[in-house]
């Protein structure tokens, strides 16, 4: 009786992985082209979040004051970086002017307007010399069902955040985002930083949001667990060999660096211009981001510098 209860659960298991596994969204674009760099030591992630509005009602747009504009553009990417030489969570400032292959020089997220992930690999591939392994991908409603599905993640705010453009309107100290304030809370810009700040604070939050998804109390709870998990495996979209176990081994990796069990930094920035064309953008210090990409290439500790 035992034995076949053991072989029940086990069957439910296996089905319950297979089915969320067939719910991820694949796509082309790790493949090959001619000059790609050399494969790199340790696992490289480019998690990109986009401004997506595929599948919002009228009144979701409304709700999350995401506009009207269509198509899609990347809102955030990071590269996450996992090895023997420690884990790393970088982010790239989409206002950093590089060169887009078949498009001369533009600002990063450019890459995505004009040729989806698999020219913005192909970009962050050149410009940074490491060869991206696996790619995770969510619009603005999946994000908002993420973390509306874990009932919210706690944030300390240092200062009342007020932006019309991104909806949202937070007064100082700590409290709990609800989905539509969280989107609004990584969007916004409005810091004499701008873009800078505004990657600093989604790299926070999203570490604090991979906490609380893969903390006991959500995943022993069947009201969020079952929820999160089929919003989760329906909103993501992922390079078409990755699967069910790499997206876990991805939210594990970021868990350990909510921890600090890991290094959280941005490209290091050396200058700002502007061109016709282009509009206002930010450069990369030669110096210091060559080291930081140095590390990464060769599965080493970043340097503190």
């Amino acid at each position: 009786m035992l034995l076949a209860v053991v072989l029940a659960m086990a069957v439910v298991g296996a089905g319950g992985y297979f089915y969320l596994d067939s719910r991820l969204h694949r796509t082309d674009v790790l493949g090959d082209y001619p000059g790609r760099v050399a494969d790199t030591p340790g696992t490289n992630w480019l998690i990109v979040g986009t401004d997506s509005r595929v599948g919002l009602t009228a009144a979701q747009r409304r709700q999350y004051a995401t506009g009207q504009a269509v198509g899609s553009r990347t809102d955030s990417m990071m590269l996450l970086h996992t090895g023997a030489g420690g884990t790393s969570l970088v982010s790239l400032p989409r206002d950093s002017y590089v060169p887009i292959p078949g498009h001369g020089s533009n600002k990063l997220n450019a890459a995505f307007a004009f040729g989806g992930p698999k020219l913005l690999v192909r970009t962050v591939e050149a410009a940074t010399g490491i060869r991206i392994h696996r790619y995770a991908e969510i619009g603005f409603g999946g994000f908002v069902g993420v973390v509306d599905a874990v009932g919210g993640v706690d944030m300390c705010i240092a200062t009342p955040l007020k932006d019309p453009k991104a909806g949202l309107n937070l007064k100082a100290g700590c409290q709990t985002l609800n989905g539509t304030q969280a989107l609004g809370y990584v969007r916004t810009r409005k810091f004499a930083s701008a873009d800078l700040e505004r990657v600093k604070h989604q790299r926070e939050f999203f570490s604090a949001l991979i906490h609380k998804t893969t903390s006991a109390g959500v995943l022993l709870n069947p009201f969020q667990s079952v929820p999160l998990a089929l919003g989760a495996t329906d909103n993501f979209s992922v390079s078409s060999g990755d699967n069910l176990t790499d997206l876990m081994s991805l939210l594990w990796s970021m868990r350990g660096m909510g921890s600090g069990g890991g290094t959280t930094t941005t490209v290091p920035v050396g200058g700002f211009g502007s061109a016709p064309g282009v509009g206002s953008y930010l450069t990369w210090d030669r110096v210091r981001s060559h080291a930081l990409f140095q590390a990464l290439r060769t599965d080493t500790k970043v340097p503190k510098t």
